[in-house]
């Protein structure tokens, strides 16, 4: 009995090693800029042609990025009964740069589930942290996952505050 309480109080303590080294390097990843892209954004995006870089649409959408790397996105380019919001995750590259990537459903007017969309970004935040560019690809998927088609975006967006 002994030897077991013993062993279980080793782990505990192990674990907690662990989790301290987790929330040190937490803040130190946002000491040094990992945090700063936390919030609400309003952003504009672009679907962009690959090749020529031409404009084919615009739209506000809203990312949130949540501490821990994961994030939610709603847009207003699709309906909401056409596409759920996006989920995904998202992580401090260096300095002011990001990567993210999230992924949503798709489905038809008759709510039948058509695929869904896999998108991936980089984006940079200016010097005060308030305002952010990304350029993104965008994956599209039928409902038995065969890529059925990819594309360019990009968008800037502002912080979204009380």
């Amino acid at each position: 009995m002994k030897r077991n309480l013993i062993k279980t109080l080793g782990m505990a303590g192990g674990l907690a090693v662990l989790i301290t080294m987790g929330t040190l390097n937490t803040s130190m990843a946002q000491r040094d800029g990992g945090g700063r892209l936390e919030g609400a954004w309003e952003t504009q995006v672009s679907i962009i042609d690959c090749q020529s870089g031409n404009v084919i649409a615009t739209f506000a959408n809203m990312p949130v990025f949540a501490a821990g790397g994961t994030m939610t996105e709603t847009t207003s380019g699709t309906a909401p009964a056409l596409r759920t919001s996006g989920e995904g995750v998202w992580h401090h590259i260096t300095g002011n740069h990001y990567a993210f990537r999230f992924k949503s459903f798709t489905f038809n007017t008759q709510n039948v589930f058509t695929g869904w969309m896999i998108i991936q970004a980089d984006a940079s935040l200016d010097s005060t942290g308030d305002a952010y560019t990304s350029s993104a690809t965008i994956e599209v998927y039928d409902a038995n996952g065969v890529l059925v088609g990819t594309g360019c975006a990009e968008s800037a967006g502002t912080r979204f505050e009380l």
